[in-house]
């Protein structure tokens, strides 16, 4: 198995050895083949070489059609994308398999580069259901031996707290190369992140814009003006400036385009430092502070 340099793309080495670019498209939210197919048109054209997509997000065989369709376009094959997608939590536990293997059906591109546990509970048990470690477990179990077969190249989790992630670490046989969270200036994770560095796994965000609503905090515009770049490009900056790989999500090109232009710049130390000073543990999404 190669480490492909995904050659456009700035990338981060995984602990198995493989390379993920450090930027990649969300897909949250895109729904029909057309809108993919658009989203995926800009983006394939704007250098993105990843694409992260989840069952829940319902689009998988949308992603899969529209990158068939298109890497000939670009003289691409499959191995120059990374696409990720994660387990629903209503397939956590003793029914992972069949949703893994459904994703990997669903985007019919040979194999699927990441898969993540998408959260740490599990669809129709309380947060605090003493059940939720067991299924966890089922579920890294089941990701474990479908790795093996190849059909999953690394395998990961989303959403876990420091107490999910070392319980994870003590049990698995194969560790996690990813662990996706939300992350932006108001929640920096600084534990997690020490974590991470720990155990060597990769730290990436999403929601790096929070939503929106860091696009108009007065400090994220001030930096912005300053270094005549947009907010959006700005907090993607201040991630990727940190070794955070990240996954802005839109459906329009021009934003599309606009949001890959953020290799080309450097935040100076007191612009990083202003925006870090944000932190207040603001989440914008999902808090899985609670789930056992």
């Amino acid at each position: 198995m190669s480490s492909t340099p995904f050659s456009s793309s700035p990338c981060v080495a995984l602990n198995t050895g493989l390379q993920m670019p450090l930027l990649g498209l969300g897909t949250y939210k895109l729904c029909g083949l057309q809108d993919v197919h658009r989203a995926v048109d800009a983006a394939l054209c704007a250098g993105y070489r990843a694409f992260d997509s989840a069952a829940v997000y319902r689009n998988e065989a949308e992603l899969g059609k529209a990158l068939r369709a298109l890497l000939p376009k670009y003289g691409l094959t499959r191995e120059d994308v990374f696409i990720t997608s994660k387990l629903g939590p209503k397939d956590q536990g003793e029914k992972a398999m069949e949703g893994a293997l459904h994703s990997w059906s669903q985007l019919d591109l040979d194999y699927i580069d990441l898969y993540l546990i998408h959260w740490p509970g599990t669809q129709g048990l309380p947060v605090g259901d003493e059940r939720n470690p067991g299924n966890r477990a089922q579920s890294w179990a089941s990701l474990e031996e479908l790795h093996g077969q190849g059909k999953l190249r690394n395998i990961g989790v989303s959403n876990y707290t420091p107490a999910h992630m070392r319980a994870l670490m003590q049990s698995c046989k194969v560790p996690p190369a990813v662990l996706q969270v939300e992350f932006h200036p108001r929640l920096c994770q600084p534990e997690l992140m020490s974590l991470c560095k720990q155990y060597g796994v990769c730290f990436q965000a999403y929601s790096s814009l929070g939503k929106g609503e860091l696009l108009s905090d007065p400090v994220t515009l001030d930096v912005a003006k300053n270094c005549e770049r947009t907010p959006a490009q700005v907090l993607l900056r201040w991630a990727l400036q940190q070794g955070v790989p990240v996954l802005p999500k839109s459906s329009n090109p021009e934003r599309i385009q606009r949001n890959a232009e953020v290799f080309d710049f450097t935040l100076s130390d007191t612009d990083m430092d202003r925006l870090s000073a944000l932190d207040c543990g603001q989440r914008f999404c999902w808090d899985p502070s609670e789930v056992a």
